[in-house]
This record gives C-alpha cells, structure tokens and sequence, in this order.
C-alpha cells in the first residue's frame, strides 16, 4: 500500500511480530459454540472481500482461467483452511503459546520442502540448524510429552499441531507455484483466502455442524482482529518489509512471534514459565537465526 511507503522499517516489523504474535490467543477466543471451521471460514471470506476490494482499487486483475484457479483453489485448501482446522483444534488442548512455538519449525521444513520439491540449493548449516530449532521445541513441549501418560488431551493436542505444520509447508510450497507461475501476490492472497474460507464451511457443513454464530464481544472483537490485523494489515505491512530488507530480514519476524506468543500465554493462560522453557526458546531462536543468515560464499572452499 502507498501509504507504507512512509513508515520506518522498524514500525512495519513490530506490526508483524505483534499482530501475529497475538493472533494464536486471539484464536484461543474463537473457541466455543461455533465450530471451529465455521470460524476460519468466517474470519478469511472476510478477509478475502477486503483484499478484493483493494485489488481493484489497485486495478489488480482478478479474472483467470480454470486451470489458475485451480492454483488458487490448492493454495486456499492447505495454506488457509486445513492447516487453520488443525492449529483451531489443536488449541482445544494445548495453550496458544506452545502451538506458535511448534510453528517455528516451519522455516527448517519449508527449507527441506523446497529442496525436495522445487531442487532448491540448501547449504549443510541448515541442517544442523535444524536440529537446535527441534531441541528447543522438544524442550518447551517436554512438559506436555512427559504427561501424555495421564493427558490424553496433550498427547492429541501434539498430534494435531504436527500435522497443522506439516499442511501449513504444502501450503507455502503452493504458494511458491504461484510465485513462480507469475501471480500477483495481493490477487494470490486474496482468491487463496476466498477458497480457503469457502472450503472451511463446505468442511464444518459436511461434518454435520449447525452453522452458528456467536454474538458475543469476546468473538465478534476476536473475528475482526484475526480477519482485518491478522490477515490483512499484517500482510500489507509485511510485504513492503520483505521488499526492503528481504525474505532472510523479514523471516526474523517468525523468530520473534513464538516469542511474544509464548509471554501472551504466560499471562492470558497461566502457561508455566520454567527453566526449561528458556532453554527451549533460546536454542529455537539460535535455528532460526542460523537457517536465516544469507549463505557465505568462500573463494576456492568449492562450496
């Protein structure tokens, strides 16, 4: 957006970290009487008409062919529906905080994905990175593990976080198809959320839920910051800030959000702060800062 042009750097990267730091609690609200796919399809066909609406304010092109709309249909289905039906029912039994912090993984994944998927160059530090990232979320789950013998509820709670993540990667490697295939971004975002919605209620209604809505304060207030911060101003901020300091400097933001998610919890959701948890948090933001750093390029190392 023009407007962002004139906000310092610094501004649009707090935006982000605070906005989607919060968004995991803001979920936590959305947990009640309304089905949780109900939700997500509320919150991002909300969101997908604001993104409509700027896309032809920007006379962004919103007409393609079936065949692109396909594209747009994967990218909706993974990246803003089943990845959300999970992470929504995962927070049914974990506290919103350590779901964010699972999540950051999802840089070393997508790494691995893309060399996978797409022949992506991946240099040997990632994967030791890799491993500090797992040990630090090992450790801030630890807690949770070691009680599945009496929780059944933490030991699904895990279960569906993991596979949140892992649809989460397929999400992001449809997105890069449609980066590669020459996609406006604003325009891939806003038919990807549209679908995403869509698909959720198409879910919520198969399974036999009444479609509800809850008017109350608490999932009215949640609904709109999820829809209009969580996924609207938090993207127009984001995208101008990966153009000026690029995806290495942007993706800092994911170091930064389990973090502040995590603090959240702490307050919000009496989530027990330990020795543990420090040493959990501190050797997953050292992964990510590892797998961040632009790869050195060594004269003669033939590396």
């Amino acid at each position: 957006m023009p407007i962002l042009k004139a906000i310092p750097t610094l501004y649009l990267f707090s935006v982000c970290v605070v906005i989607w730091g919060s968004t995991w609690f803001a979920i936590k609200l959305q947990l009640g009487t309304v089905a949780p796919e109900f939700s997500i399809g509320y919150r991002f066909l909300l969101a997908s008409a604001v993104l409509f609406a700027y896309c032809r304010w920007r006379r962004l092109g919103l007409s393609f062919a079936m065949k692109q709309h396909a594209d747009f249909a994967l990218l909706g289905s993974t990246l803003f529906c089943t990845s959300y039906v999970f992470v929504y029912h995962a927070e049914l039994y974990l506290v919103s905080g350590m779901v964010a912090v699972a999540y950051s993984a999802s840089p070393m994944i997508n790494m691995f994905a893309s060399r996978l998927i797409f022949g992506t160059p991946m240099a040997w530090r990632v994967t030791i990175a890799a491993l500090f990232g797992i040990a630090g979320i090992c450790c801030i789950f630890w807690p949770e593990v070691a009680s599945v013998s009496v929780n059944r509820n933490a030991e699904l709670g895990i279960l569906l976080t993991v596979v949140s993540v892992l649809v989460s990667t397929a999400g992001n490697m449809a997105a890069v198809r449609c980066q590669n295939r020459g996609y406006s971004t604003w325009t891939s975002i806003a038919w990807g959320m549209f679908y995403g919605g869509a698909i959720a209620l198409a879910i919520g209604a198969a399974m036999g839920n009444p479609l509800a809505f809850e008017p109350t304060a608490g999932y009215i207030l949640s609904l709109l910051y999820l829809s209009l911060f969580g996924s609207v101003i938090a993207f127009a901020c984001y995208l101008p800030l990966l153009a000026r300091i690029g995806a290495a400097g942007a993706g800092y933001i994911g170091v930064m959000v389990p973090i502040v998610a995590l603090v959240i919890s702490f307050f919000m959701e009496k989530f027990t702060w330990s020795l543990l948890t420090t040493a959990g948090v501190v050797l997953s933001v050292l992964g990510n800062i590892a797998i961040l750093q632009p790869q050195r390029k060594l004269a003669g190392a033939g590396l």
